[in-house]
């Protein structure tokens, strides 16, 4: 079994920064693809940034510039370091990993997600 765990998410005013983490554990292989979601009250969850197992990098246009997702491999975790927030950036955040467990194909898997509130 194969579990996702977020942390790093709370309230910080406008233009501060938070650096989220997600670290999976379990019978892991290898992991592909990690990325970080995010869902606000009312709408629907949307990526925010994604990292292939090479390294490329892809950013939704609302959060270029301000923030960067980067991976460690040997600790089978995602990270999301947030710079110049804004109220509009508060939503709960979820990491998805691309996971090839053993003895089991790939799949993607969730984690429970972390609350991040921008006040103004």
């Amino acid at each position: 079994q194969v579990q996702l765990v977020e942390s790093g998410g709370g309230l910080v005013e406008a233009g501060g920064s938070l650096r989220l983490s997600c670290a999976a554990s379990g019978s892991i292989r290898s992991i592909n693809a990690m990325g970080w979601y995010r869902q606000a009250p009312g709408k629907q969850r949307d990526l925010v940034a994604s990292i292939t197992s090479g390294g490329t990098t892809n950013y939704a246009d609302s959060v270029k510039g301000r923030f960067t997702i980067s991976r460690d491999n040997t600790k089978n975790t995602v990270y999301l370091q947030m710079n110049s927030l804004k109220p509009e950036d508060t939503a709960v955040y979820y990491c998805k990993m691309a996971v090839v467990a053993r003895f089991a194909n790939g799949m993607d898997y969730w984690g429970k997600g972390t609350l991040v509130t921008v006040s103004s």
